[in-house]
């Protein structure tokens, strides 16, 4: 994967290669992983993923923002924002200070 942006066929191939499954199964399967996630933050939950983080949804309250070019007043609705938060060993491996989240336990 020599792009920067990882989609879903790249997850889909991933699985394909690692795990074993089909395409097809493995298309299913980071589909269903996916929905499954978005299913629970839509619900308001909070998911974590051990070594990786955890994502949240968080109620923004609607506030008076300001056109920076015209100086103008605007509202902003309140609305709900999703935040993630990475785990240290996550941030540990971006930076070189540990083992791949995978291999932290092994």
């Amino acid at each position: 994967m020599t792009d920067k942006t990882v989609t879903r066929a790249h997850l889909s191939e991933a699985v394909y290669q690692e795990v074993g499954l089909s395409r097809n199964e493995s298309a299913e399967l980071v589909e269903n992983v996916l929905d499954e996630i978005a299913h629970r933050l839509i619900q308001g939950e909070t998911l974590k993923l051990s070594s990786f983080g955890t994502f949240t949804v968080r109620q923004k309250g609607g506030r008076i923002g300001r056109n920076p070019k015209t100086g103008q007043e605007v509202p902003i609705e309140p609305r709900r924002v999703l935040v993630f938060r990475p785990s240290h060993v996550l941030k540990d491996f971006i930076n070189g200070k540990g083992p791949k989240p995978s291999e932290r336990n092994e």
